[in-house]
């Protein structure tokens, strides 16, 4: 089978390899989308662990059961979960599943960024999703991202009628507003740096945009009867950003950073304006299965519209293209790699 091998952004190398084998209470899955994530092109992350095959962002079809696989038949359409928490760690125990060690191990065979994808046991037990008929394999590929959103907005217990600030109107940025919108959020604002992603902004139910280069909280204040946001959101790792978060956030309120930085990046943190302003400062990552299942309901039942964000559509050869394509982070949102698109 094909697959797409990551050297660096520049470098993904389209090489052969067997299409892997179901073994006993395993899968095999024929990828028809996976999308190309922002996380997948932070190559300070990324390029010291290469060659990888990355891809988590996946959608396909069950070609193979292993032996005692009952749950599952052949021919159904399915979104996957790449990683997958133990559920029985003390971390798991408490709500804490993203921090599991299991789920920082686990993994697919070889990546969604391939012809087929091999799913283990503990992925299989936890990590399969059907996909209903109404939900395409391109729609089904967004419930990874937006299982991670969810999972963030609960962690920062988004109430109804909050002003929501999110800096970073990307592919991410969008799922928030959009999910805040569908969780009952009251005025939406979001920032961005390219004015294509602003106006996707509007498009996607913001209120009101806000241009990075402006004094972002007074704009906020202005925008929001004098008070700034109850709830900011963080979806770029740049040290402006950061910094305008802190800034931005109402006395009461959180800041979510939902987003990692390159690592020499650090902002000051004043103890005293976090103790006598009651913010709380949180960050997330990943998602539980149960974010996972309630992202496919929000996508099946037409809450969170994924299939007008998908600007290219591209096949496994074209993957290079996809990848300058969200490093650039201008005139794309979401990229999704097909790796049967030449049988089309």
């Amino acid at each position: 089978m094909r697959v797409a091998v990551y050297y660096n952004n520049r470098d993904i190398r389209i090489e052969e390899r067997p299409v892997p084998e179901a073994g006993p209470g395993e899968l095999l899955v024929r990828v028809e989308a996976s999308g190309i994530c922002g996380s997948d092109v932070m190559e300070w992350y990324r390029v010291n662990r290469a060659p990888l095959v990355l891809g988590h962002e996946v959608t396909g079809t069950i070609v193979s059961l292993g032996e005692g696989v009952i749950e599952y038949q052949m021919g159904e359409r399915v979104a996957l979960a790449h990683h997958v928490p133990c559920n029985t760690c003390g971390y798991c125990l408490s709500g804490n599943h993203t921090v599991c060690d299991t789920l920082r191990k686990t993994n697919f065979d070889p990546g969604g960024f391939a012809e087929y994808v091999r799913l283990p046991v503990i992925n299989v037990d936890r990590g399969v999703f059907r996909i209903p008929d109404e939900v395409s394999f391109l729609e089904g590929s967004f419930v990874e991202p937006l299982a991670c959103v969810l999972r963030g907005q609960k962690r920062a217990n988004l109430q109804p009628g909050q002003t929501v600030l999110v800096i970073g109107s990307g592919l991410t940025g969008l799922l928030h507003i959009q999910a805040a919108s569908a969780l009952g959020a009251g005025r939406l604002i979001a920032t961005d740096t390219v004015a294509y992603r602003l106006r996707m902004a509007k498009k996607f139910g913001v209120n009101e945009i806000v241009g990075a280069s402006e004094d972002v909280p007074h704009r906020v204040r202005d925008l929001n009867d004098g008070r700034l946001a109850d709830l900011v959101i963080v979806c770029t790792g740049a040290r402006e950003a950061l910094e305008q978060s802190l800034k931005s956030v109402e006395r009461g309120g959180t800041v979510l950073f939902f987003a990692p930085t390159t690592p020499e990046v650090s902002v000051p943190l004043y103890i005293n304006e976090l103790f006598f302003n009651g913010v709380r400062y949180l960050s997330s990552y990943a998602g539980s299965p149960a974010d996972y299942a309630s992202a496919l309901n929000l996508i099946h039942f037409r809450r969170v519209n994924v299939k007008d964000m998908v600007t290219h559509r591209l096949s496994l050869e074209e993957i290079g293209k996809g990848f300058q394509l969200v490093a650039e982070a201008k005139e794309s949102l979401k990229v999704i790699i097909e790796p049967h698109r030449s049988d089309f």
